[in-house]
């Protein structure tokens, strides 16, 4: 059976909480996408998103947010526990093992872009100016990207793509 087609997302991170240099940091670049606590996005953690995905970097809350890195899912979707901790940021008291109402994703860096692209650069761009990113009041944590999208990126800033070199076998999970 063929694999289906990599999808691509941008993920929200304010970089004073979780930047793309700690996920760089984290064992092997790797680190859980935990936190979100939006129904629609929760629902493509949980559903939609798959190891193999193409994943862009996004700093939000800060002067100029932009997206900064690339990385990649390495785990699907599973419960986020840290919903279920008393002592985390994240915990919800409706959650329970039973219950687990919230979901994140495994991601590992892949590559830091050379220069932020901004707002402004995205606006710019015919192609990325449809993003949803740029679209009044839509303040999701975890947004679809086109692959034309995906592709404007890596031109713009002048990088191949770091996925090319990843096999497809690891969507099987």
């Amino acid at each position: 059976m063929p694999l289906p087609p990599r999808r691509y997302w941008l993920m929200k991170s304010e970089p004073e909480c979780f930047s793309l240099a700690d996920l760089a940091a984290s064992p092997n670049g790797i680190s859980h996408w935990d936190g979100v606590r939006n129904y629609q996005a929760r629902n493509l953690l949980r559903d939609e998103i798959v190891v193999g995905d193409g994943v862009l970097i996004y700093h939000s809350s800060i002067a100029e947010p932009a997206i900064v890195g690339i990385a990649r899912v390495v785990r699907k979707g599973y419960p986020d526990y840290t919903a279920l901790d008393p002592q985390s940021d994240h915990f919800d008291p409706r959650a329970s093992d039973g219950n687990p109402i919230w979901y994140m994703v495994d991601v590992q860096y892949l590559a830091a872009l050379p220069q932020p692209l901004t707002r402004e650069h995205l606006r710019q761009h015919p192609v990325l100016s449809g993003m949803e990113v740029l679209k009044k009041g839509n303040r999701l944590s975890v947004q679809p990207v086109t692959e034309e999208q995906w592709q404007a990126i890596l031109k713009l800033a002048v990088i191949n793509d770091p996925l090319a070199a990843v096999l497809p076998e690891g969507r099987k999970q």
